[in-house]
């Protein structure tokens, strides 16, 4: 059975941005997204959200509540964007961070990116 884990909650347009990111870099591992489209849910290393400080992020301890990774979502109304069946078990909480630190990063520039008015 798999080892318990919490859970790191985002919103998507960042969380997408941070899944990105980690599969360019170090490995992403499990992610779910809700059914609505607005959030996504980090699995990481149980007593993550004993220390966990992102703003615009929580963190959930999941322990003793019978979160079973399978093929099946272990959270009610989210599926998988990234499955369990990936070389990392459990993403990083550290690299996470600096994932979504660049993910809000990118976000803000893309978002203050003007074009220039080409028709003076």
């Amino acid at each position: 059975m798999p080892p318990p884990c919490d859970l790191v909650t985002v919103p998507a347009r960042q969380g997408l941005e941070a899944v990105d990111i980690l599969r360019l870099s170090s490995g992403v591992g499990p992610v779910l997204h809700d059914n609505t489209g607005d959030s996504l849910g980090f699995l990481v290393p149980p007593g993550t959200a004993d220390c966990w400080d992102v703003p615009g992020s929580s963190c959930t301890s999941t322990d003793g509540r019978g979160l079973v990774l399978g093929d099946e979502p272990p959270v009610e109304d989210t599926g998988w964007l990234v499955p369990p069946h990936t070389d990392t078990a459990v993403t990083d909480p550290a690299v996470l961070r600096a994932a979504l630190g660049m993910a809000a990063r990118t976000i803000e520039l893309a978002d203050g990116f003007r074009p220039a008015d080409h028709r003076r």
